[in-house]
């Protein structure tokens, strides 16, 4: 029989004990799971890295947990992502279901079948990312939304306080918002996204396309507004519903399928991974690990 092994973390919003037995009842199906629980940030990097002998590990939790393994992961074992988080983009983008028990029903099925895909990943300033990193506002939202804490179950906020978050943010700015750096080779820009997926985040069941010609097994996309006012704001919203045109838009920079990325900043800004909050940088490079590493689908 196979083995496999399941890292759940226990403070993601959508895991409770009965789905996490829910899950593992259906990951047994095919395979003997070793369940292994996070107790710290950080504890799924280590759980990972000790896994060599296993067909298979599943991690049930949200994007950054899914980042965690990702960094953990030496590509020789495949990967199975169970939505446990309250957006869990990776996931999704691999087009598993939301619901955590059917999302495990299928990734037990594709261990079973040996059915996997062969994905790249991104790598900025050592920290490796599954679907997008950002640089200036984006990662300025993410650290304001990490700033409202979590509840006592140690849940983070949910789409409605993201965003709030962001119109508070730009109202503040009067949405306004200047070049603050340079993305060598294209040009100045307010804020820049990398990723090497689309959609780049999702609100509720609704995809938002930052990056819409970027695919998991190429390079990095990137996308950096020149500058944002607010006619620009309502264009950029028209085209990341869409799912279209923002690589075609007027004051966008878009570069696709890269290798590298070098980015300047004329002060330190923000930087965040997967939806992870890094610090503070004055200069990032990015580079594109193609072929990393195996997922089950």
């Amino acid at each position: 029989m196979r083995r496999a092994v399941l890292v759940v973390n226990p403070f993601a919003s959508q895991v409770t004990d009965e789905r996490v037995e829910a899950v593992r009842a259906e990951l047994e199906r095919g395979a003997s799971v070793e369940t292994l629980f996070t107790e710290r940030p950080g504890h799924a990097v280590e759980l990972v890295e000790e896994v060599t002998e296993a067909d298979a590990i599943f991690v049930f939790s949200g994007d950054g947990g899914f980042n965690e393994a990702l960094n953990g992961a030496d590509g020789r074992v495949p990967l199975g992502f169970v939505p446990g988080g309250g957006t869990s983009v990776l996931p999704r983008v691999l087009g598993l279901p939301r619901d955590p028990v059917a999302a495990a029903r299928r990734l037990g099925e594709a261990l079973a079948a040996g059915r996997t895909r062969r994905i790249s990943v991104g790598r900025v300033n050592g920290r490796r990312f599954g679907f997008s990193c950002g640089v200036g506002l984006d990662a300025e939202i993410v650290r304001r939304v990490d700033a409202l804490g979590r509840s006592r179950e140690g849940r983070r906020p949910g789409d409605l306080a993201f965003a709030r978050i962001v119109a508070r943010t730009l109202l503040e700015r009067r949405g306004r918002l200047d070049p603050v750096l340079e993305v060598r080779g294209l040009g100045r820009a307010a804020f820049a996204i990398l990723a090497n997926a689309d959609p780049y985040t999702y609100a509720g069941s609704l995809p938002l396309h930052a990056t819409p010609l970027a695919r998991l097994e190429e390079g990095l996309d990137v996308v950096a507004p020149v500058r944002l006012r607010p006619a620009a704001i309502a264009r950029i919203v028209g085209h990341l519903l869409r799912g279209r045109g923002l690589e075609r838009a007027r004051g966008v920079l878009y570069a696709h399928d890269l290798d590298r990325v070098e980015i300047v900043c004329d002060r330190a800004l923000p930087l965040q991974v997967d939806g992870e909050d890094l610090g503070d940088v004055k200069r990032l490079e990015a580079i594109c690990e193609r072929g990393a590493l195996d997922v089950l689908v």
